[in-house]
């Protein structure tokens, strides 16, 4: 078991990284001790707003990695740096935490999953949404067998507008515009990662993708690839949709994206609904079941979207001490890689895309 606090270096210290930072913050068994960003500025803004004033501060990448005290890399990127950063940050004998997507293709995503597997270093792609409490609740009550055997699921992102959702830079917003620097869609591709993520969690990867992707231009140029609808078969004839919906005037109650996020699983013996996400619409059950004619709702867990950041590094850093896999490994990143990567292929040509198997 390691005893000594594992040193950070995170890479790229955009919006984002302030979520990823807490845990880290708060953990006896991590200290954050270089922050590298081309703006050098903000890397030293999140520094004093993190107190960790005498962190390494640099917008060198190799200077991070030559540093001895740098034991675990977090790296949070836009999506088309992934592959190198990673694939330099493995070479470097570092552990990796890397931000999804993997990557932009498959093809780089079978380098990264070959360099993974040949490190002595453990290597993660961060996932966090399959650590949100209440998708947690969720899982255990479907290996409790609640709806029994699960048949569908549907999932549904209804991006929307609120006063109090955090500011997201403009920086931030254009990169995730270019397909050559985010892959695809913000929602499908994007953000999808965090359903596609999902429906794995639950059904398995899918063997057959058919996807509908439309497009909404805002006055100033910038895309929203909704309103979209993907539908996919899983093995043992079970099927799931994702629906993602942009409604500019509908508030979302939330301190961080304005996005509603819900899902549905349909079993043998019942309905459980998961009906936060991101944000939320009111104040409805974070989960709730329906089985033998009776409705049960579950209140007692944290919503906030922050905890599954909280979540995946604390069980990541258990990972480090104590031994096991972490979520996502590597394989399992390049599995979801491949599912939004069909959504994304079906949209373009418009025929079901048959995802093979590895």
């Amino acid at each position: 078991m390691n005893t000594k606090p594992f040193g950070i270096g995170m890479v790229g210290t955009g919006r984002i990284s302030d979520l990823h930072a807490i845990e880290y913050l708060q953990n006896p068994h991590a200290r954050i001790v270089a922050l590298c960003d081309r703006d050098v500025e903000l890397a030293r803004r999140r520094a004093s707003k993190w107190r960790v004033d005498d962190a390494r501060i640099t917008d060198d990448i190799d200077e991070l990695l030559a540093d001895p005290e740098v034991d675990l890399v977090e790296i949070l990127l836009p999506h088309h740096l992934h592959l190198s950063a990673a694939e330099k940050a493995i070479a470097a004998e570092k552990i990796v935490s890397l931000q999804k997507p993997m990557c932009v293709s498959i093809e780089e995503a079978d380098r990264l999953v070959a360099a993974a597997e040949l490190s002595e270093r453990p290597f993660k792609v961060f996932e966090n949404f399959v650590f949100f409490p209440p998708v947690i609740r969720a899982k255990q009550l479907i290996d409790e067998g609640a709806v029994g055997r699960p048949l569908a699921i549907r999932l549904k992102s209804n991006k929307g507008s609120n006063r109090t959702a955090w500011e997201v830079p403009g920086p931030t917003r254009a990169w995730r515009q270019e397909r050559g620097s985010a892959g695809g869609g913000p929602l499908v591709f994007d953000d999808g990662h965090h359903k596609f993520a999902l429906a794995w969690h639950f059904m398995g990867i899918a063997e057959e993708v058919h996807a509908f992707v439309g497009k909404t231009t805002y006055p100033d140029g910038s895309y929203v690839d909704a309103p979209s609808i993907i539908s996919f078969r899983f093995p043992g004839n079970r099927v799931g949709s994702l629906e993602l919906v942009d409604s500019p005037e509908l508030e979302v109650i939330t301190r961080h994206y304005a996005q509603d996020d819900k899902v549905e699983i349909t079993g043998t013996k019942g309905v459980l609904w998961i009906n936060v996400g991101h944000g939320r619409l009111g104040d409805p059950a974070p989960v709730a079941l329906y089985r033998d004619g009776t409705v049960t709702t579950y209140h007692d867990m944290a919503t906030g979207w922050e905890e599954s950041f909280v979540l995946s590094t604390r069980h990541y850093l258990d990972v480090l001490r104590n031994g096991g896999a972490p979520v996502l490994t590597a394989a399992e990143g390049r599995r979801v890689l491949r599912f939004a990567l069909a959504a994304e292929e079906s949209a373009r040509t418009g025929r079901t895309v048959r995802v093979t198997a590895d």
